[in-house]
C-alpha cells in the first residue's frame, strides 16, 4: 500500500530506481517501500522505526532487506547513516537537505537538527588557523533536552 508522495519524494524515489538500474540491481517493491518510508519519514529513523512504519502500512519487509536497502541508499549518497552512540544507527535523507548539526538528548534520544551561521564561519577560521583545507565536518552535542530537564527536574548547569 503506497501513500501519495510529494513531487520531491517521487523524484527521490525515481533517482533511487535509476541508481539501482545503472548498477544492474533489481528494482524490487520491497526496496521501493523501504526507500519510500524513509524518504517520507524525515528526521533520523532507525531500522526499527522503518520496520514499524512499514508494518503500519500493512507491509512486511524482512530486517535483512531493510538493512541491505539502507546500505544501497547510503552508497548512492541519498541517505546519511548516523551513529549517535545509542547502540544502533539512524538514517536521514540527503537530497534537498542543507548542512546541519545535531543536538542529542541522552535521556530520551531526541535528535534536534540545527544550523548556525557563526559556527559555519568558525569552522573556516579554525581550519585556516591550523593550515587545513576544510572538506566536511560533523558536530554532535550530547546533553539533556528541555523537555527531559522539565520532566526530571534536571538543573540547567553546564559542565
Amino acid at each position: 500500500m503506497s501513500l501519495p508522495l510529494s513531487p520531491e519524494l517521487q523524484e527521490a524515489l525515481e533517482i533511487f530506481r535509476r541508481y539501482l538500474r545503472e548498477r544492474s540491481l533489481p528494482v524490487t517493491s520491497q526496496r521501493e517501500q523501504v526507500a519510500e518510508v524513509l524518504f517520507a519519514a524525515g528526521g533520523h529513523v532507525s531500522v526499527e522505526d522503518i520496520e514499524e512504519l512499514l508494518r503500519k502500512r500493512g507491509l512486511h519487509v524482512g530486517k535483512a532487506t531493510i538493512y541491505r536497502t539502507l546500505d544501497l541508499l547510503a552508497q548512492s549518497g541519498m541517505v546519511h547513516e548516523r551513529d549517535f552512540g545509542e547502540g544502533f544507527r539512524r538514517y536521514e535523507r540527503v537530497p534537498g537537505h542543507p548542512h546541519h548539526e545535531h543536538l542529542i538528548c541522552l535521556r530520551c534520544g531526541k535528535v534536534v537538527e540545527f544550523s548556525n551561521e557563526r559556527l559555519e564561519k568558525m569552522k573556516e577560521l579554525i581550519a585556516a588557523e591550523y593550515g587545513f583545507q576544510h572538506r566536511h565536518h560533523r558536530l554532535e552535542i550530547y546533553g539533556v533536552c528541555r523537555e527531559c530537564q522539565q520532566r526530571d527536574g534536571v538543573a540547567r548547569t553546564s559542565t
